[in-house]
């Protein structure tokens, strides 16, 4: 028996074209773009420093302070506003007040030291502050005069258990009641995308 045989042909592959002079420069000219971005960002983000400020506190309210010429916000929460008043045994209260008042009752007189790199769109220091060894921010939220804005969550349910500050009785989101009675711009909650936002506005702030 014979057996014929015939060779398959083989695929032929044709060889890329060259690029052009003009795609080349193109590429060359977007990858030199891109890396020269990348340089400046760099040297942008060694300028991104944390910030420490220590002195005699001036109180706003029951958020923020004044330590010489830097105001700041706490961060990581949010307590009702100075002029804010809530709502307890069927009558209101001066909550704003009594939130302001524990804030000078937790520093004591005692020097504040505070510590950010971010600020609000309002230019105040987003800062987390101590007084001696307590922990203001957390201890406003954990007094219950204060909400977790971004921050101390586990501190404002155990807050809210106990029944005590605002969570005594009923009130409006302070974000909320800026916002009504206001009109004004309400600020943002400082969670994760919000810090890469202000993160952002911190590198662009130096160009």
């Amino acid at each position: 028996m014979s057996r014929s045989w015939s060779p398959r042909s083989r695929p032929r592959y044709a060889a890329p074209r060259p690029r052009s002079l003009w795609r080349k420069l193109l590429d060359y000219g977007l990858a030199a773009i891109i890396l020269g971005l990348l340089i400046l960002l760099a040297a942008r983000l060694d300028r991104v420093e944390t910030r420490k400020t220590r002195g005699s506190a001036f109180i706003n309210d029951g958020d923020s302070i004044t330590l010489g010429t830097e105001r700041i916000r706490m961060r990581g929460i949010d307590a009702p506003e100075y002029t804010q008043t809530c709502r307890k045994n069927g009558a209101d209260y001066a909550c704003g007040t009594l939130a302001r008042q524990s804030l000078v009752r937790l520093i004591a007189g005692r020097p504040v030291t505070c510590s950010g790199w971010q600020r609000d769109r309002y230019g105040r220091l987003l800062g987390d502050c101590k007084a001696g060894g307590t922990d203001l921010n957390r201890a406003q939220v954990e007094a219950g005069w204060a909400v977790a804005y971004g921050d101390f969550e586990g501190e404002e349910a155990t807050a809210r258990a106990a029944r005590v500050g605002i969570w005594a009785g009923t009130f409006d989101q302070p974000q909320d009641w800026r916002d009504s009675h206001h009109g004004d711009v309400v600020e943002r909650k400082h969670g994760t995308l919000a810090s890469i936002g202000d993160a952002a506005r911190e590198i662009f702030r130096f160009w």
